[in-house]
């Protein structure tokens, strides 16, 4: 599920949330390639917010989703939102900015990064386990001559 969140310092008061809202999660659907009913998009209005050292009009927003996201689809995302709180926000498309989060390519890296830690930790413990059988035999073989030089017998 696609989850926009967009924060902005422009009051909200009397402005049409519903034409913001319904823009944006259907230019996230068509983008990503999602169905409109698995978009989520969250609007927050009046936050504190200074971009380039100066309070006018700015917007921050984050996008989450699970695959769907690279550079050629974040770039037209990009573009859409923009231009969208632009229109309906007087916010300046020099005035956004867009942070993405692809949490399947996310996902993908970690299990790399486990499957690569597996291998060593199996490498680890199969040179630990060879080095602990080779002790042994030495062990073995040494007990074995002392108590041969004694007369005994195993």
């Amino acid at each position: 599920m696609p989850c926009l969140n967009l924060s902005t310092n422009v009051n909200l008061d009397g402005v049409d949330t519903s034409a913001i809202l319904s823009e944006a999660t259907s230019s996230v659907a068509k983008l990503i390639g999602k169905p409109e009913a698995y978009v989520m998009i969250v609007l927050k209005g009046s936050v504190p917010m200074s971009f380039g050292g100066t309070e006018q009009p700015a917007a921050y927003g984050e996008l989450v989703s699970i695959g769907g996201l690279n550079p050629d689809v974040n770039k037209k995302l990009s573009a859409a939102i923009a231009a969208i709180l632009e229109t309906k926000l007087q916010v300046p498309k020099s005035r956004f900015f867009l942070k993405f989060y692809d949490t399947k390519a996310r996902f993908q890296l970690w299990m790399e990064r486990i499957h690569l830690l597996s291998l060593a930790c199996s490498e680890f413990l199969e040179t630990s386990v060879m080095s602990i059988q080779n002790n042994l035999t030495r062990t073995v073989n040494w007990c074995e001559k002392k108590f041969l030089k004694l007369g005994m017998v195993f």
